[in-house]
């Protein structure tokens, strides 16, 4: 198979989970030229893809340097503004509107939350929690040890649960 089937197969299948991972990574800010930018990257670089994960680890790893790299460039933070689950209809329910409009500002507030994270804790969260990858495929992604993305993975989930705690967000019953 060509490199260029090949790329454009990977495309057709992974483009939206690398467009997910980026929305969720960075905002919505730019987002569709950093999916075409990991791919260009990709097709330059797929005799570096040594099969030893899946095409869809591998280029998540690449479109996370991608928005590293842009956003050492732009000199800012990434994630500035965070992004509307309004704008991409993610958040769906069967409920009347205004129990939908107070379900997608909570979504909205634990986002911002997320957001305000330490980098390897938001890292870790996108990835495990909220894209829903395996260890080892965060592992890869992060370049880190399997037990690094556990403990990781672990005190992020803790020290997202003590802000949402503080601010009233989420609540224990006894």
């Amino acid at each position: 198979m060509q490199k260029q089937d090949i790329i454009s197969e990977w495309f057709r299948l992974y483009s939206n989970d690398i467009y997910n991972f980026l929305v969720y990574y960075r905002g919505s800010q730019d987002v569709y030229d950093l999916v075409q930018e990991t791919f260009i990257k990709a097709t330059r670089g797929l005799h570096n893809f040594r099969k030893q994960s899946k095409p869809k680890t591998w280029l998540i790893s690449i479109a996370r340097n991608v928005a590293i790299d842009h956003s050492r460039k732009e000199k800012r933070r990434p994630h500035t503004s965070p992004l509307t689950f309004s704008d991409r209809e993610k958040y769906v329910t069967d409920h009347n509107p205004e129990d939908k409009l107070l379900e997608n500002e909570a979504v909205e507030e634990i986002y911002g939350h997320i957001m305000s994270l330490r980098h390897n804790y938001r890292d870790v969260l996108i990835l495990r929690g909220i894209q829903g990858m395996s260890i080892k495929e965060s592992a890869e992604i992060l370049n880190w040890t399997e037990s690094k993305v556990k403990q990781t993975f672990y005190r992020a989930r803790k020290a997202l649960e003590k802000r949402l705690m503080k601010k009233g967000v989420l609540h224990y019953e006894s």
